[in-house]
């Protein structure tokens, strides 16, 4: 039943309320239960007994055959929504191809050729080389029913086509080749990318599509995170952004695309600790997000909020951050899930750094889910930062049993994947925050805060991550006796 949860979880509650209509509209007898079943597993994803609930009784296979049902209607619902969505201007096109093609076998050729010209036109304005091919392949099987045009100029635009189409597909196939790389190292990754993208035949600046290009944002995007190394591969997502630039004509053709890649290009700088370029990028995504009446406002609000609270919290600015924070309605961003989770652990941080360690821990406390289920939704080291934070409060709140029986879980839990994934700062952080709370009396503050930062913190110091130095400064604050935002701020100027 897992799979129809996830599938609801995705939808917003404007679709939720389209799909019950549409469900409704479908029943043709008034004891159908699937909108029973639906509004039950959009309330309560972990639900058990779920037959009961619904029948009143034991009923397994009918309850089997109704979930059967009813995610057949999720999965058609979905697919209905993406074609009325993102991709409207494919299916527009596809639609011409395959209109030209019917009315050529039925001998109608001029009606066929302008219909075929017209997608041709689209699709070289979307830059959708795929469907170009199919176009050209039309096209040249016809030529000698278009007396103008010469076969030997479509043979042409079809081999320069083909070429630009070529390229897409070494783009995908650089893609898995990083994701797959990245499932079983991240080590060198920048590296790695150079060494993919020659082996591909793919350069940056060979002109590629707008979506190919957010592609290589992406997994930029995904590769920095994984090596928590923003530093290395900003020049990278910079030379890309230049390329970015010069199509600036397709970003409202390509308006999702180009929303996302904005995103990517203020999170790389806020990672640098470049606020100001960062904040440049949000103001560039706030403003795409109104086009086209609001149609993604909603869908990367999350996003543009949490790049946005981290900004002002780090750039000084911790009031308006907390402000947001309070405003925000997570069960409206609930379809993000990881989105949400990002927040939650942003707006903890910040409380913390702010002295509030109840309000902190509040936010953890209305995370009602298993460590499991929010890796599947996340990332392993989501929870592993979560698990961090909570330590953290029960130090700063002095709940001894808490912070020693965390602790003692947290190095059964995650010890082994920290180690396959080379962060042990991670368990040197534990050890060294344990080793406080228990001899803090005693610490000669100088000797111990310079073992904590040859420890935690690289010889790079430009190299060094935001969220690294938060923890590195929360330590130092509490050896030192100071202000934990204020070392914070501190910490983060200084490299």
């Amino acid at each position: 039943m897992n799979i129809i949860s996830d599938i609801i979880t995705t939808l917003t509650d404007e679709e939720r309320t389209s799909f019950v209509s549409s469900l409704h509209q479908k029943n043709k007898r008034h004891d159908t239960k699937n909108v029973a079943l639906f509004k039950l597993l959009a309330t309560n994803p972990a639900a058990q007994n779920i037959d009961l609930h619904i029948y009143g009784k034991k009923a397994k296979g009918a309850y089997h055959a109704l979930s059967k049902r009813l995610f057949d209607s999720l999965v058609d619902f979905v697919a209905t929504k993406s074609f009325e969505g993102e991709q409207s201007e494919e299916m527009e096109i596809i639609k011409l191809l395959l209109a030209s093609r019917i009315l050529f076998e039925q001998k109608a050729y001029k009606v066929a050729l302008k219909i075929i010209k017209k997608a041709e036109e689209k699709a070289l304005d979307y830059e959708l080389y795929g469907i170009l091919n199919e176009i050209y392949y039309t096209r040249i099987q016809y030529a000698h029913e278009d007396k103008n045009k010469a076969l030997e100029e479509l043979i042409s635009r079809f081999k320069k086509n083909k070429v630009l189409f070529q390229q897409e597909e070494n783009l995908n196939l650089f893609y898995a080749s990083i994701h797959n790389t990245l499932l079983h190292s991240r080590e060198n990754v920048q590296q790695t990318m150079i060494d993919n993208l020659t082996k591909f035949d793919i350069s940056i600046d060979s002109g590629l599509t707008y979506r190919s290009l957010f592609k290589i944002v992406e997994i930029n995007n995904a590769a920095a995170n994984t090596a928590r190394d923003f530093h290395s591969l900003l020049p990278f997502i910079e030379k890309v952004n230049k390329e970015i630039a010069l199509k600036q004509k397709l970003s409202e053709k390509h308006l999702f695309y180009h929303i996302q890649i904005l995103y990517y290009i203020a999170n790389a700088y806020f990672r640098n600790k470049n606020f100001i370029a960062s904040k440049n990028y949000l103001a560039q995504m706030n403003t795409a997000m109104q086009k086209q009446h609001g149609a993604y406002y909603e869908r990367f609000l999350p996003q543009y909020t949490l790049v946005q609270i981290l900004n002002l919290n780090y750039s000084g600015d911790a009031a308006t951050a907390i402000s947001i924070i309070r405003q925000l309605d997570f069960e409206k961003f609930k379809p993000h899930i990881a989105y949400v989770m990002d927040l939650k652990l942003t707006a903890a941080v910040i409380f913390l750094q702010q002295n509030s360690p109840k309000e902190a821990l509040s936010i953890f406390k209305e995370s009602r889910h298993s460590d499991l289920w929010y890796a599947s939704k996340g990332s392993e080291i989501w929870v592993i930062k979560k698990n961090l934070v909570e330590i953290i409060l029960y130090i700063e709140m002095d709940l001894v049993d808490l912070v020693e029986s965390k602790i003692k879980s947290f190095r059964k839990k995650h010890t082994p994947y920290l180690k396959a994934n080379n962060e042990i700062r991670v368990l040197e952080f534990l050890k060294l925050a344990s080793y406080y709370y228990q001899h803090k009396e005693a610490i000669i503050s100088e000797d111990f805060i310079l073992k904590v930062k040859k420890t935690l913190t690289s010889a790079h110091r430009e190299k060094e991550d935001v969220f690294v130095l938060s923890f590195y400064a929360w330590l130092k604050a509490k050896v030192m006796k100071t202000d934990v935002y204020k070392t914070t701020l501190e910490a983060v100027c200084q490299n």
